[in-house]
């Protein structure tokens, strides 16, 4: 008589998903498990490296691999589709193209952009959430330097830029952004005095979290490139012309700008919401080996999952980091439930530093404990970053797209 094989299936190829699935290849033979993972693209990107994509500083397909180097697909069945729904009762995840069952599940959809419901944003401001909304980005600033080059009558504000958000993103975003205009006014011929940037943050510091003397140095790096900071300044609504800020308590400001850019919030997929699994902003607050609540077959990693940090009481911040941890204890959990065992391992996090990029050349992190700044945070975000390539693909991946000027 044969044993029915479970089907474990991973919906989504980011960070957390990809972890567990190359965990998950090594550690269980065909005749144990069949192991599904579905994805809408058959690639993977860095989402830590899309700001560098936006803004121009890096082509877009270096921050993408396809999801076949790094799979055994004699191991792995690839599903190209989009997850629409997830049924728990059923066991099912309905897909744009069918109908998946399964006996485990790994949801590991990636986050959407949050916008608060401020009216605008979505109809009038680009995102940092993918690679085509990074193309659509930079080929417009692109367009808007060689527009301005070829208008008879100048309009200024097509060079005014405004990045709403001073979290990791917009920082990052900024950095790059400041590497990549005086290239573009030389390529279009334009006068450097006429770009305008803003950084609009409705909180009362920049890098919320972060520590306070690294955070004055990387303000102070960024205004001395033209970086405009505004403050505990929420944005009210976009327009076609630019944004809308709160002036005061009942009084609001236009800044009118060519380009805006949201880069203030993160939720979970909309699919979780849709699920009916319990959810904050479509994140799932995780029991502690990371299984949905209720639903012990079901385990959420990454942007869809929410665990909270006891010492503060606030949630871990959904980093690549993170999730790339949580797709090794989802497998080596998925592992124990194949063979049997109950004993699930409970997830903790080991943040060993964190690095915020301003550039190319410069950056502030804090690893191992210790602050640094300039070249060599720089160097320590580009080997973080070599290293997630690393926990994926091995080295053959790190030398197809590692960051190698590194000094």
């Amino acid at each position: 008589m044969t044993v029915r094989k479970p089907k474990i299936v991973v919906l989504g190829a980011g960070y957390g998903g990809l972890v567990t699935v190359t965990r998950l290849q090594k550690a269980l033979s065909v005749d144990e498990a069949n192991i599904v993972l579905i994805n809408k693209n058959d690639y993977h990107y860095e989402t830590t490296w899309l700001h560098e994509a936006s803004a121009g500083t890096m082509h877009h397909d270096r921050v993408r691999y396809d999801v076949d180097a790094v799979i055994n697909r004699s191991k792995v069945e690839f599903i190209r589709a989009e997850v629409q729904d997830i049924k728990p009762e059923e066991k099912k995840v309905i897909l744009n193209t069918g109908e998946v069952e399964y006996d485990y599940l790994v949801v590991g959809l990636g986050g959407e952009s949050e916008t608060f419901g401020i009216e605008g944003l979505k109809e009038y401001a680009f995102t940092i959430s993918n690679v085509n909304t990074s193309r659509q980005l930079r080929d417009h600033i692109e367009f808007q330097f060689a527009t301005y080059a070829n208008e008879e009558e100048k309009n200024d504000e097509r060079l005014t830029f405004v990045v709403g958000g001073a979290g990791f993103t917009g920082i990052e975003f900024l950095g790059e952004l400041t590497n990549r205009i005086p290239e573009l006014c030389k390529e279009y011929d334009v006068d450097y005095s006429k770009v305008r940037i803003y950084c609009v943050e409705a909180a009362p510091m920049v890098l919320p979290g972060f520590d306070p003397e690294l955070v004055k140095y990387a303000v102070a790096q960024l205004e001395k490139k033209g970086v405009e900071f505004k403050i505990g300044t929420p944005i009210k609504g976009a327009t076609a012309d630019g944004i809308i800020v709160a002036k005061g308590e009942d009084e609001t400001e236009e800044i009118k700008a060519g380009t805006v850019v949201w880069a203030a919030g993160v939720r979970g997929s909309s699919v979780i919401e849709k699920s009916g699994i319990e959810n904050m902003r479509a994140r799932v607050k995780v029991d502690p080996d990371l299984r949905a609540p209720g639903h012990e077959d079901i385990f959420v990693l990454g942007d869809c999952s929410l665990v909270i940090n006891e010492e503060i009481n606030r949630p871990y911040p959904p980093t690549a980091q993170i999730a790339m941890q949580q797709g090794e204890t989802v497998a080596r959990n998925l592992v124990k439930l194949v063979k049997g065992q109950s004993d699930l391992e409970t997830f903790v996090p080991n943040i060993k530093g964190t690095v915020c990029s301003l550039g190319d050349d410069d950056a502030i992190g804090v690893v191992f404990d210790k602050k640094l700044t300039g070249t060599k945070a720089s160097f320590m975000k580009k080997m973080i970053d070599n290293r997630a390539l690393f926990m994926i693909g091995g080295p053959s991946l790190v030398l197809k797209k590692g960051k190698f000027n590194i000094l």
